[in-house]
């Protein structure tokens, strides 16, 4: 991980709501840089967020749209968030469902393209 990276991840979990940031691989769901709070386990999410990725990707190609730039999904706890971030890189991040959606969303796509 580069400080670049470290750097983009901390802006991203500085929103209000935010408990991880995480660059992962979009291949494979591994964690590639994180910044999370404490006691934060980010493997699963980020593994469940890069077959989301994967299958929307599949879904966008076979309906011959646009690819995803953007995927909310929302739950009773929480809420996971995952951009594109780049060449096989995927940002993600999890919050509390009393984040700001909006927010959240803006700090990703800026993420994103300082990350290209």
């Amino acid at each position: 991980m580069t400080a670049r990276e470290q750097m983009v991840l901390d802006d991203v979990s500085r929103v209000p709501g935010v408990r991880s940031a995480l660059l992962v691989s979009a291949d494979d769901g591994l964690v590639i840089a994180e910044s999370s709070l404490e006691g934060q386990h980010t493997d699963a999410a980020a593994a469940f967020a890069a077959r989301l990725a994967q299958r929307l990707g599949a879904l966008t190609k076979t309906l011959q749209t646009p690819p995803m730039s953007m995927l909310l999904l929302q739950a009773t706890a929480g809420q996971l968030f995952v951009a594109a971030g780049g060449e096989g890189l995927l940002l993600v991040a999890v919050t509390g469902n009393d984040v700001n959606i909006g927010e959240v969303r803006l700090a990703l796509l800026d993420a994103a393209g300082r990350l290209n």
